[in-house]
C-alpha cells in the first residue's frame, strides 16, 4: 500500500530570507493526518538566501539529520562543532539532554537548499553527540546507499532509533530498485528531479507512505535524487 502526499499539499513558511516546505506538521502548519510517520517526525525542505540563516536555537531529545542538496550550509553548536556542509554531506545531531546550534548560508552570493529531517529517538536525555560525513563519492555509484542507521557498525552515521536513511541518485532513463521488508514501513521523499515510482508519477517534493510492500522500483524521468526512510512498523 502506497499513499502519496504531493509536494503542493505540504505546509509552507515564507519570509524575506527563507522558503520552507513541511511534509509533516511543523510550526504554524498543522495537519492531524500528517503528524509524522512511524518515528519520522519532520521533513523540512529549506531554501535560505545568501548570507542569511537560523540564529542560535535549542533542541532536545530528537535525532536531527541534515542533507544539503545545493549550495553551502554553515553549522555551529554548543558542543564546539563548526563546519560547512555541501551537496553529498550528511550531518547527524543527537540533541539528547539538550543542545543549541545555528545554521547559516555560507555564501554571500547564492542560495542554499537543504533537507532537515527529525527522527524521534528510542532513548531520552542521552549525552548530545554530533557526526558528519561526505557520501558524495559513494552516491555517484549506482543503487541506494545507507547513510544513516542504528547499528554503528559500518560506514553509515548512527542514530538512537531503529531507522535507516538510504539515498540514491538516478540518472535520466535509468532504473533502480530496492527489495524491502514488508514488516517495516518506508517513507519515500523525492528530493530532486522526477521519477515513476511503483506506478506513481512523482516530482521533487512528493512524499509516499509505504506499507506492506516488498519492492520499491524507480524509473528516472530526469536526473533525480531519492531518499528512503526505513522505519519500524508502528503507528504515528
Amino acid at each position: 500500500m502506497i499513499t502519496k502526499k504531493a509536494a503542493q499539499e505540504r505546509g509552507a513558511t515564507r519570509t524575506d530570507w527563507l522558503e520552507s516546505y513541511h511534509t509533516f506538521s511543523f510550526g504554524q502548519y498543522y495537519d492531524p493526518a500528517y503528524m509524522g510517520f512511524s518515528d519520522l517526525r519532520v521533513i523540512n525542505d529549506d531554501r535560505v538566501i545568501a548570507g542569511a540563516g537560523f540564529g542560535t536555537h535549542g533542541h532536545k531529545d530528537m535525532e536531527i539529520i541534515t542533507y544539503v542538496l545545493s549550495g553551502a550550509l554553515s553549522h555551529r553548536d554548543s558542543m564546539g562543532n563548526g563546519s560547512t556542509l555541501r551537496h553529498g554531506d550528511v550531518q547527524i545531531m543527537s540533541a539528547g539532554s539538550g543542545v543549541t546550534h545555528s545554521e547559516f548560508n555560507a555564501s554571500n552570493t547564492e542560495a542554499v537548499h537543504f533537507l532537515q529531517m527529525w527522527i524521534v529517538p528510542n532513548k531520552q536525555s542521552v549525552t548530545p553527540r554530533y557526526q558528519e560525513k561526505s557520501f558524495d563519492a559513494v552516491l555517484q555509484q549506482e543503487g541506494f546507499h545507507e547513510v544513516v542507521n542504528f547499528c554503528d557498525t559500518n560506514e553509515a552515521l548512527h542514530i538512537h532509533q531503529e531507522a535507516r536513511l538510504l539515498i540514491g541518485r538516478i540518472k535520466a532513463g535509468e532504473q533502480q530498485y530496492l527489495s524491502f521488508n514488508p514488516k517495516r514501513k518506508a517513507w519515500v521523499h523525492i528530493a530532486t528531479g522526477a521519477v515513476a515510482f511503483n506506478n506513481h508519477t512523482a516530482q521533487a517534493g512528493d512524499g509516499f507512505a509505504v506499507e506492506l510492500e516488498t519492492l520499491l522500483n524507480f524509473d528516472a524521468l530526469c536526473d533525480s535524487e531519492v531518499l528512503i526512510f526505513d522505519l519500524t512498523d508502528k503507528g504515528v
